[in-house]
């Protein structure tokens, strides 16, 4: 997604933390996205909403489970898109698969970064 952070005050997280990124989501055209941090407990969840960005509603809550071997991370997100029935058609054909991969991908790296094997 080309996904690049643009603007970001370097603090531990806070709620309130706005957070600008540049993104290309689809066809390689960049679009600025801003999302700010709402809540925050501490080693427990954490969630970001978009301010202004790609989509109409963007609402991504992030859980932390301490477990023997590592930390399991689940995140739950509410998300539509612009234009009506053309966003639905979209996110049925290009959207849904794209973030399906993209939290994949974070899946791996969280456990190659952050668990013990």
């Amino acid at each position: 997604m080309g996904f690049e952070i643009t603007d970001f005050d370097e603090k531990n997280m806070y709620a309130g933390q706005i957070i600008q990124y540049k993104v290309s989501p689809l066809f390689g055209v960049k679009l600025g996205w801003m999302t700010v941090i709402t809540v925050v407990k501490e080693q427990s969840y954490f969630v970001d909403e978009q301010r202004f960005g790609p989509y109409t509603l963007w609402h991504h809550k992030h859980f932390f489970e301490e477990k023997d071997n590592g930390v399991l991370m689940t995140d739950l997100i509410h998300y539509a898109l612009p234009l009506g029935f053309i966003g639905r058609i979209m996110n049925t054909l290009v959207v849904k698969n794209k973030l399906k991969t993209i939290f994949d991908y974070r899946k791996v790296k969280v456990d190659e970064l952050f668990n013990t094997k």
